[in-house]
């Protein structure tokens, strides 16, 4: 494959296919692995993780990247296979988190930041010795009626802007992952509040990505979706397609080759359905595809429960969700397709 940072976004948002994030940390795999009553140990992990590297159709067919946690990037299969091979086998592009999380953000209650630049060059190099070809970096946006603060906004801008200019420094290919928490407390906000805040935060992180110079055609924006709070749902479908599209038109360049949303608390079928509705519905310089983690994994992760003999019924789970996403991708899902399954 080109090792050129444009041709690796393009193949990382390739129509009809989505990136699946199998990035969480130590503290959200084990919570995972908790509510199916399996040990999060080292060998639990990668036997998990194999299990939906191996789904190869599923893989080759809807998967264009998978984002990796640090532990996994350097994993082996059962076989002695690096886990790396076995995602590129498949053709999709192995990715690595390499964000620090979202710490308190001092002098402002209720916001983060953010961490991990300190030593990223040197991280990033040793990532793509290791077979990466693209980063993720995710900033937390907390919302409600106060918040956010310009303050927060402007910090996590800038860190995703320094983290992209070295990520392309380093020949990898940034997603630039700004989030405006769905699911956040108190997560009353309506739909007008989050489309708001979505275009404050798009439109300071791509000035900030402007004064980096960081080139737009390499990299992939991984924003979430205008939606409202979850607990005070009740826009439609179409209202959230509608929304979205309208918000990225207004803030998203068209040189940025694609934009891989985020699920963000959302069922499984309800990311699906907000993904297709957009594809459907209308005309965007950009691919909408998906970087889904628990809307890709819940059914899979239950179906597994940890157990060998399982390892078939996981997968089966794993390649429903990725083939109705590749659907979505393209605009052609139905729910009646989810009935059918």
């Amino acid at each position: 494959m080109s090792e050129r940072l444009e041709d690796i976004a393009a193949a990382m948002v390739t129509s009809g296919k989505g990136i699946l994030a199998a990035d969480e940390s130590s503290g959200t795999i084990k919570k995972r692995f908790d509510s199916i009553n399996v040990e999060s140990t080292e060998e639990n992990r990668r036997d998990y993780r194999e299990m939906l590297f191996r789904a190869t159709d599923a893989m080759s067919s809807y998967i264009s990247g998978v984002i990796l946690f640090d532990e996994t990037l350097r994993q082996k299969a059962a076989d002695g296979t690096p886990l790396v091979e076995v995602i590129r086998a498949t053709g999709a592009v192995p990715g690595i988190k390499v964000d620090g999380g979202a710490k308190p953000m001092a002098a402002h209650p209720d916001e983060k930041i953010t961490e991990g630049l300190d030593g990223l060059r040197e991280r990033l190099a040793e990532y793509h010795g290791l077979g990466a070809r693209f980063a993720k970096w995710r900033g937390v946006i907390s919302i409600s009626a106060d918040l956010p603060s310009g303050s927060a906004v402007r910090a996590n801008s800038q860190a995703l802007a320094r983290y992209a200019a070295l990520c392309q420094e380093a020949g990898i290919v940034p997603i630039v992952e700004p989030e405006i928490l769905m699911d956040g407390e108190p997560g009353d906000h309506s739909i007008d509040r989050c489309y708001t805040v979505t275009e404050q935060v798009l439109r300071t992180v791509f000035a900030e990505l402007y004064d980096a110079r960081v080139a737009l055609e390499g990299m992939v924006l991984k924003p979430n979706m205008v939606i409202d709070g979850k607990n005070a749902r009740n826009a439609s479908v179409d209202e959230v397609a509608e929304k979205t599209v309208r918000c990225l038109k207004a803030t998203v360049p068209a040189a940025v080759p694609g934009i891989a949303f985020l699920s963000g608390g959302q069922s499984d079928e309800e990311a699906t359905a907000h993904l297709s509705a957009m594809n459907a519905g209308y005309d965007v310089p950009w691919q909408l595809t998906f970087s889904y983690g628990r809307a890709l994994q819940a059914a899979c992760l239950k179906a597994w429960g940890g157990k060998p003999e399982n390892v078939a019924a996981g997968q089966r789970a794993f390649a429903h969700r990725a083939r109705m996403n590749g659907l979505a991708a393209t605009g052609n899902w139905s729910s009646d397709m989810e009935k059918a399954a």
